[in-house]
């Protein structure tokens, strides 16, 4: 039984570079001439690997949202309490606002609000992916509060949001 041909192109690199197109074009915007040239793929490669546009972006979305949960929870691991990572986060957000990174947004907000209330798979990824952030700062809220940082009467669920 033969293996078939062997991969021209290296698949997280081409789903690193689908994922910045979309953040920096949108989903709606970013062509699939845009996305082969940033991924230095063919079409056939792309559709044999990723399927369509739809599903590369559904792959490029849960990749940012899984990178930045974990980074996000490495860092809330190495803070000394919750309140200490919420608030190096607030510090290192103003430090980084004038970066190009920053320029961009966040991709997870982005795609929740370009795509708003459409009723496709990527604008529920969008949200879905707005949801599991929003639950990350939720927890993160509610460690707060028990290390009593949050007063009892405010809500992680509010605080979260903002």
């Amino acid at each position: 039984m033969t293996s078939g041909r062997p991969l021209s192109h290296h698949p997280e690199a081409a789903l690193a570079a689908a994922m910045q197109t979309f953040w920096q074009l949108g989903y709606h915007h970013a062509s699939l001439r845009d996305l082969l040239a940033a991924m230095q793929v063919s079409r056939s490669t792309l559709y044999h690997s990723f399927g369509n546009k739809e599903a590369l972006f559904l792959a490029a979305l849960d990749h940012y949202r899984e990178r930045q949960l974990a980074h996000l929870a490495d860092r809330l691991a190495e803070a000394p309490s919750a309140w200490a990572f919420i608030e190096q986060l607030l510090y290192d957000t103003a430090r980084d606002a004038e970066s190009d990174r920053a320029h961009l947004g966040c991709l997870i907000f982005n795609s929740a609000t370009e795509l708003g209330s459409e009723q496709t798979l990527p604008a529920q990824a969008a949200q879905a992916s707005l949801e599991a952030i929003t639950g990350f700062f939720t927890q993160v809220m509610e460690q707060a509060q028990h290390e009593g940082a949050l007063p009892a009467e405010h809500s992680p669920q509010s605080a979260a949001r903002f």
